[in-house]
């Protein structure tokens, strides 16, 4: 089995998973992006498998489709919706996924919040390159209201960060059970309510055609100039031109995204340069621990396609 493992940037790959034990196949770590897909049609032609890192790289029906020895396509998490899995299924071509462990994604989305409330990045960048001792003043999170937008597993657990600090935290989604959200001492609102009231809003909902520029200016003027709003979900999430208008007219105080519509970043973004930015680069999922599972559990399943038991198959949905 030839085996190719995308987007390992900085050559990491290795270091997370024993993969000398799979004897039954040659791998290929490429470490660089590979964005046009008739590049990587050509780089990918003579590969039996790929290993792909959430939705680094997509494989839509018309990639799967031009490549004649594609046989399984591994994913790191549970899903990933940049995968046609039903282009995969219908070419014979098995999707698996890995275990994921989640709550690195929702460490990060706190620290976000604190990072903000505290203005760290203006105190550390004034300190540094202005020579200013304490330029501005942070605030407490204690008795702030946080908003959260989709409490699942990631939104419970921003939760419970917000409150074990002293927060107030709503929540609202077009399917939350306000039974759910009494049950994590959350107060369920409406979603304009929930802007209206909240001083930080965070984002923790799967891109869909439902959740695409569910934020517009109208949440967003809801929020207003003292609020601030964390992304570390999915970048169309929030309509860019509605987001890039309100951060230029202060109609928010500020936004801190670990997700862009281009990744890796175009450098021209100007949602990356912006002056009320804090950017991350879709680092809430990567840490030491986390990529060795993702890892080890991929070199897991193409040893289980191997012997011809597949694991963790993603299945077309219904």
């Amino acid at each position: 089995m030839k085996i190719a493992i995308l987007d390992d940037y900085y050559q990491r790959a290795r270091d997370y998973a024993d993969w000398d034990s799979a004897s039954f196949a040659s791998i290929d770590f490429i470490d660089h992006h590979i964005a046009n897909e008739n590049d990587l049609v050509s780089a990918l032609q003579s590969y039996d498998a790929v290993g792909v890192m959430r939705e680094r790289t997509p494989f839509p029906k018309s990639l799967i489709d031009a490549l004649p020895n594609l046989k399984l396509i591994v994913t790191s998490g549970k899903q990933n919706a940049a995968i046609d899995v039903a282009a995969a299924a219908a070419k014979g071509v098995t999707v698996c996924g890995t275990p994921s462990p989640g709550h690195a994604t929702a460490e990060l989305a706190f620290l976000l919040v604190m990072t903000l409330c505290r203005k760290l990045i203006p105190l550390v960048n004034g300190l540094k390159q202005d020579h200013q001792w304490q330029p501005v003043m942070g605030s407490d999170l204690r008795g702030k209201t946080l908003g959260i937008l989709g409490l699942g597993r990631l939104g419970s657990q921003v939760s419970a960060l917000g409150q074990a600090i002293g927060m107030d935290v709503v929540a609202w989604s077009a399917n939350l059970d306000p039974v759910a959200c009494q049950q994590q001492g959350v107060e369920y609102v409406s979603k304009t309510e929930l802007f209206e009231r909240s001083d930080f809003v965070s984002i923790h909902l799967r891109l869909s055609e439902r959740s695409r520029d569910l934020v517009t200016s109208q949440e967003l003027n809801a929020l207003g100039p003292d609020g601030y709003i964390v992304n570390t979900s999915r970048a169309e999430i929030i309509r860019y031109e509605d987001l890039l208008d309100a951060l230029n007219q202060g109609s928010i105080a500020g936004l801190a995204t670990d997700v862009l519509s281009n990744e890796p970043a175009d450098t021209d973004d100007p949602i990356l340069r912006h002056p009320r930015t804090l950017v991350t680069p879709h680092v809430g999922y990567c840490t030491e621990e986390t990529f060795r599972v993702f890892y080890s559990e991929m070199l897991n399943a193409f040893k289980a396609f191997h012997r011809g038991e597949p694991i963790n198959v993603i299945a077309p949905k219904a």
